[in-house]
């Protein structure tokens, strides 16, 4: 009798609790991710337009007469187009990619465009991954967009080369868009490593935009190069929150919002200490923009805000059940809020009447507050015992689990005067165990910390 008036009271209990949490789930928005991040400033956030527009040169035919029109001061000029190739000179290891000289804000980009729903070499570079098994640098990152990036390098090496030895006071930008925005961070990740390929290029001179990421590398290894990484994601973007495989959520394109569902509420019930102490769980690379300009509750775009931080936990952790999750991922939609976003910080510029002394002064103090922040990120990922998240070195990163490959190194077993191709640069950093299955090399460094 007592078990049967116990029954009802339970199965109200269970109720109660799914409809608490269906009513967080169905009430959390983006703002909630980014909520206690402090505002970007003007100096830091200026080139994401334009690079956007650099990848959205790759859409088009004609960049004399682009079929999107970009803002004032915005166009590519077409004979600083170092290179350009298409599916057909990528062989479909890549999407399309162009490397471009401007000299306007001396700057040497190579921007990769995203995903192509029509083309079977792009699914080929997802499916490419078996649950990050590719370890490197003391983290795992996706294997396929690996792979694609040293791809990449292998081809432009020698361009990128003599064009930083020509304009040595020129940076070196890595930019993509989705699929491209995985090869990208890979493209600077492999660069850092292997300065020395590109005539020891200073690591400050490096940097990379993901635009809309994907989740391609551990979060050891998106805290350690977001001094190097920036990833810029609008408002309720769907591929920089899902932890889903790159490989399923595009095989599951066609029932996207079902994955995407199901995906929310088994992640809601995983605690995020665990997701954090996951080594083969991938994030959104570097340090994050997010662009918020919807409010719940509110009709229509807000005027866009852009904040900032370099995230430990709350990794944008929790899909946002939103109709606007789809569109947000669009360049061209990305490429309008953050000019307009932009519009919005210099005309608050101009209004305070800012003198250029104390602009110079607040860029200074912009880089080392950024310094800061990303030692304190680096100091919360070890107290918070992410794995292989050791103290920072003296140049701000994690003690690698790997060191960089030169072709000179005396440990390299190919022939004096062979070229490494960086596929090699690659292969090399790993080594077999006994079993015959891949692990990555130590050094006698790490193995004192370890």
């Amino acid at each position: 009798m007592s078990l049967a008036c116990g029954l009802p009271l339970i199965e109200c209990v269970y109720c109660l609790a799914c409809a608490r949490w269906a009513w967080k789930r169905c009430i959390h928005n983006a703002g909630h991710d980014s909520e206690n991040w402090p505002i970007a400033t003007i100096e830091e956030f200026e080139p994401v337009p334009r690079i956007c527009r650099y990848i959205l040169g790759n859409y088009e035919d004609d960049l004399e007469h682009p079929q999107w029109e970009p803002p004032r001061g915005y166009n590519m000029n077409p004979q600083w187009v170092v290179r350009r190739k298409t599916y057909e000179e990528t062989r479909g290891r890549v999407t399309p990619y162009l490397l471009y000289v401007d000299h306007s804000h001396s700057d040497i980009v190579l921007a990769i465009r995203g995903l192509n729903l029509a083309k079977e070499s792009d699914y080929a570079v997802l499916l490419d991954n078996r649950l990050g098994k590719r370890k490197i640098d003391g983290g795992y990152v996706h294997n396929g967009l690996l792979k694609a990036a040293a791809w990449v390098l292998d081809a432009e090496c020698d361009t990128i080369k003599d064009l930083l030895v020509k304009y040595t006071d020129y940076t070196l930008t890595f930019a993509g868009h989705s699929l491209g925005s995985g090869v990208a961070a890979m493209l600077a990740m492999l660069v850092v490593q292997n300065r020395q390929k590109l005539g020891n290029i200073d690591r400050k001179r490096v940097r990379c935009y993901a635009i809309a990421p994907a989740r391609c590398m551990s979060l050891n290894l998106a805290v350690k190069y977001a001094d190097v990484i920036n990833s810029v994601v609008l408002q309720d973007d769907f591929l920089p929150r899902t932890a889903t495989p790159l490989e399923d959520v595009f095989k599951s394109l066609f029932c996207l919002p079902c994955l995407l569902c199901l995906r929310c509420m088994r992640d809601t019930c995983i605690p995020e200490e665990v997701m954090l102490r996951d080594p083969r769980r991938l994030y959104a690379p570097g340090r994050l923009y997010h662009i918020v300009e919807r409010k719940p509750f509110r009709c229509g775009r807000l005027p866009p805000v852009v904040k900032t931080a370099v995230p430990v936990d709350g990794r944008f952790e929790h899909i946002v059940l939103s109709c606007n999750a789809t569109s947000d991922h669009a360049i061209i939609w990305i490429e309008r809020e953050c000019q307009w976003a932009l519009d919005l910080m210099l005309e608050k510029e101009k209004a305070m009447e800012i003198p250029p002394s104390q602009r110079m002064d607040r860029k200074e103090s912009l880089a080392k507050g950024h310094n800061e922040e990303h030692k304190a990120a680096l100091r919360r990922a070890v107290s918070l015992s992410v794995p292989d998240a050791y103290s920072p070195s003296p140049y701000g990163t994690f003690e690698s689990n790997s060191s960089p490959i030169s072709e000179d190194s005396p440990s390299s077993s190919l022939k004096v005067g062979h070229r490494m191709t960086w596929a090699e640069v690659v292969e090399k950093i790993f080594e077999r165990d006994e079993s015959g299955r891949r692990v990555v090399r130590r050094t006698a460094s790490c193995d004192s910390i370890m």
